[in-house]
């Protein structure tokens, strides 16, 4: 990967959608090499795929929430279980096990703080293993993608 390849994907990070000519003058090549370059990246699976950013609050996904996860216990089957059953409930967008006072650290949206507050009684908190949750509001976020 060389200082072309690195361009090309900052350009796609923010636009996956932008057009082979566009990002072709972008990175300064012809559109045939550049497309070529994008081929590559995809099949040696650096790009791994494109996607839409939805708005969460025009989807009725207003609330969002990290949730530090602590389990009981880390047995193989526990952690499989627990893994297995996170990744089911659609109010999960992101689930990352991470080292530090939590086993993991999730990204949830759903419309609001009662929302929450059931999702987090009746399903994150009801899931196998799980000890304890920390719950982080996100009140805004600044992305300058």
């Amino acid at each position: 990967m060389d200082e072309v390849d690195r361009s090309i994907l900052a350009v796609l990070e923010r636009n996956g959608r932008i057009s082979n000519n566009e990002l072709a003058a972008r990175v300064g090549l012809s559109p045939s090499p550049c497309l070529r370059r994008v081929r590559q990246l995809e099949e040696a699976g650096v790009i791994r795929g494109y996607r839409a950013q939805i708005d969460p609050a025009a989807i009725g996904r207003g609330l969002r929430v990290f949730a530090g996860v602590r389990l009981m216990r880390h047995t193989r089957a526990d952690v499989v279980a627990f893994e297995r059953d996170v990744m089911e409930l659609p109010e999960v967008t992101a689930c990352h096990h991470i080292t530090g006072n939590f086993d993991y650290l999730l990204h949830v949206e759903v419309a609001d703080l009662p929302a929450y507050e059931e999702f987090h009684a009746n399903q994150l908190a009801a899931l196998p293993g799980v000890g304890t949750v920390n719950s982080f509001v996100i009140m805004k976020t600044l992305d300058n993608l």
